[in-house]
């Protein structure tokens, strides 16, 4: 019953900036660590940047400096601030989120992804 939803997503020229959303929405009690992924034609999918419940956060190498990642617990919804974009950043980006669920149980919820270029 969990969703999430990525927005923000668009078309930008090097060295530009933007900022993408991931909203999750369903029956949630809590999200344990969040994380924003890509995966570019051809390649397979990569981290960007992760964080958890508390706010500690851990980046790729390739973004450090650039992205930053956040989070509202109250709204359930996690950002990813892209700066200094580069055309190697071009690539379908994915909200990841580890939801609990009962028996001590939990799973992983994928947006749909949002294509983000970065081309002049």
């Amino acid at each position: 019953q969990v969703q999430l939803v990525e927005s923000g997503g668009g078309l930008v020229q090097p060295g530009g900036s933007l900022r993408l959303s991931c909203a999750a929405s369903g029956s949630i009690f809590g999200i344990n660590t969040m994380g924003w992924y890509r995966r570019a034609p051809g390649k397979e999918r990569e981290l960007v940047a992760a964080i958890t419940r508390s706010g500690r956060t851990n980046y790729a190498d390739s973004v450090k400096g650039r992205f930053t990642i956040s989070r509202d617990n109250a709204k359930n919804t996690m950002y990813l601030q892209m700066n200094s974009l580069k055309p190697e950043d071009t690539a379908v980006y994915y909200c990841n989120a580890n939801i609990p669920a009962y028996y001590d149980r939990d799973y992983d919820y994928w947006g749909q992804g949002t294509q983000v270029t970065v081309s002049s």
